[in-house]
């Protein structure tokens, strides 16, 4: 090791607090690293990787760094790209950075050729034009003509791939899970098998089969495995409390009988079970790997100690975070008397922070559903403040909103009996009416929720999948919207309605991409602003009305964690007494509030 080397290393170590100098130092697995949110868990891993190839302890072209998204990945390379940068050495750039997905589907198309023969399969892009096969096949009605169910049922059988269930044993696995699927148990396990069947008839894969196959093939072929882990040695994984059981199949085929590995991960941040991810990986690491180095970052660098007195109350684990920033504001709770006035209340508070200086692209509205982003999508419309929709079409974009605008404005051309009388222009001075028809006198809002019924709006929420649930949302915030434009003017007809839908449509496609942030707390998951503001925090939102087992609500909890974590400065939380002014049956505040001691 030379001088220069040495003087590079020191520096890397320089740089780190105790533990993420003990995560660097740590060069070899197997370690598992217990990263609290904002610890600086990349700067950690990032740094152990370069330290490990500057010393000689790996050769970073052997590393293979797995993540979950692309953009995780591209931020781990520009990460070692600039380490490396400064010491003048390419040796850190060297190393391969990839989800699981890409890098299993780079093995499958080289291996296939040479180990089964012939071309590799087609990739699947979207699964639903061959589930809606698959359901035609099996004589099961799943598609609603929506899209809804089409999407529920390609969730499904995403997954049942992913946790390893095959379509004679869904019925008993989705019973067990608490699953539920467009169609029964029994015909959404003949749709999964009518799926599979065409899948491998037509040479195509989807993305679990990615996994599936690449695992096979390095399971089944000695001279495949030895290839693939003389390439492959010291392997790290982030977001580990994330990992599914498809995916921890791929990557024991990648190890072998070596335990070179580095996993990363918060249990508190476990936010994904129903995808099929479990936390069982990372919490059981050292049973399954005995001996293995533990390493806890605890020290919190993105938020102040206000906002992680919060999150600590909230969580309250043996893992609480240790704020390092200087004090700052602290964090706010407000209850409001309706949704509008909620809506209406947190811009005025953006406004405030925008007026204190704190930029539009530094301040985030996170809710639960993204149904939910309408109210503030119109209400920072109307104030003119910009915003941008992440993780999620924006309202008005949304396949089943634009199918309602549509039939509410053909709804409004032909309410009238008189459409074919003559019309006289209004006198000079006077005001048209919106329509110069007599009007239907059907209430508004029932007027909306007839014609919504007819795209397979209800009273209560559907049963089925997330899919389904997401269209029920959007399509009760529409009818939400009569009831309110209703109290507010109760002459207005479907015809002003429909109009001042189209309105609000074409101002919530102005703004521009500085603004601020509207997004669920799932797509939030790896973001973080100066200002968060949290929305919605009542009994059946937060949490969601459908967890109503003691797991899905602990989800629930990790889920607010997660968004209260996001905030590095100020921290707004609020809810709304009632749906609407005057409503019959008030909401109780998030038994979560409680837990922080927030009043």
């Amino acid at each position: 090791m030379t001088d220069a080397t040495g003087g590079t290393a020191d520096a890397l170590l320089a740089g780190l607090d105790p533990q993420q100098r003990e995560v660097a130092l740590a060069t070899r697995g197997p370690v598992c690293v217990l990263a609290g949110a904002g610890t600086g868990k990349t700067r950690a891993i990032t740094h152990r990787i370069a330290y490990a190839a500057w010393t000689g302890a790996v050769d970073p072209a052997h590393v293979l760094a797995l993540t979950f998204t692309v953009r995780a990945a591209g931020e781990l390379r520009a990460r070692l790209a600039r380490l490396a940068a400064a010491a003048g050495d390419v040796g850190p750039t060297m190393v391969r950075a990839s989800t699981f997905h890409a890098a299993a589907l780079r093995q499958l198309n080289y291996f296939w050729p040479r180990v089964v023969g012939g071309r590799p399969p087609a990739l699947i892009g979207a699964k639903a034009g061959l589930v809606r096969e698959a359901a035609a096949a099996a004589r099961v009605r799943v598609d609603d003509g929506t899209g809804t169910g089409l999407a529920d049922a390609a969730a499904e059988i995403e997954w049942a791939k992913t946790t390893g269930v095959r379509p004679d044993g869904y019925p008993q696995a989705a019973a067990a899970a608490g699953r539920s699927p467009p169609a029964g148990a029994a015909d959404m396990a003949a749709v999964y098998d009518a799926y599979e069947r065409l899948r491998r008839e037509r040479h195509l894969i989807d993305f679990e089969s990615v996994l599936e196959l690449t695992a096979a093939i390095v399971l089944d072929d000695r001279a495949v495995a030895d290839r693939v882990r003389d390439a492959f040695r010291c392997f790290v994984v982030d977001e580990y409390q994330d990992v599914s059981p498809l995916q921890k199949l791929l990557l024991d085929a990648w190890l072998g009988d070596r335990d070179d590995l580095c996993v990363v991960g918060d249990p508190d941040q476990t936010i994904y079970s129903f995808t099929g991810a479990s936390p069982a990986y990372l919490t059981g690491f050292t049973a399954e790997f005995p001996g293995a180095a533990v390493i806890r970052l605890q020290r919190d660098y993105r938020s102040t100690p206000q906002v992680v007195t919060v999150a600590n109350r909230l969580i309250a684990s043996s893992a609480a975070l240790a704020a390092q920033r200087p004090p700052g504001p602290a964090p706010v709770l407000t209850c409001y008397a309706d949704d509008e006035a909620e809506a209406d209340g947190v811009v005025v508070q953006i406004r405030a922070l925008l007026g204190a200086g704190v930029p539009p692209r530094e301040v985030a509205v996170l809710v639960r559903i993204n149904a939910d982003t309408e109210r503030f999508e119109r209400a920072l419309a109307r104030a003119g403040v910009p915003y941008v929709v992440r993780g999620a079409e924006r309202f008005y974009e949304r396949p089943v909103v634009r199918q309602a605008l549509v039939l509410l404005r053909g709804a409004a051309r032909g309410v009238s009996p008189r459409a074919s009388l003559p019309q006289r222009r209004p006198p000079e001075g006077v005001v048209a009416a919106t329509t110069p028809f007599a009007e239907d006198p059907t209430p508004l809002p029932a007027a909306v929720r007839d014609v919504l019924t007819g795209i397979g709006f209800s009273a209560a929420p559907p049963g089925g999948g997330a899919a389904a649930r997401e269209r029920w949302e959007s399509l009760a915030a529409i009818a939400q919207l009569a009831e309110d434009m209703h109290a507010e003017r109760p002459a207005a007809t479907l015809a002003d309605f429909a109009a001042d839908l189209a309105r609000r449509a074409e101002l919530g496609h102005a703004p521009g991409l500085d603004g601020v942030t509207l997004a669920s707390m799932h797509a939030a998951k790896g973001l973080e602003w100066d200002a968060v503001l949290l929305p919605g925090l009542a009994e059946g939102m937060m949490p969601i009305v459908h967890a109503r087992t003691p797991e899905a609500v602990a989800e629930e909890r990790r889920l607010l964690y997660v968004a209260v974590t996001r905030a590095r400065r100020h921290l707004y939380l609020s809810w709304s007494a009632c749906r609407a002014p005057g409503a019959r049956q008030p909401r109780q505040r998030s038994r979560f509030l409680d837990d922080m001691r927030l009043r």
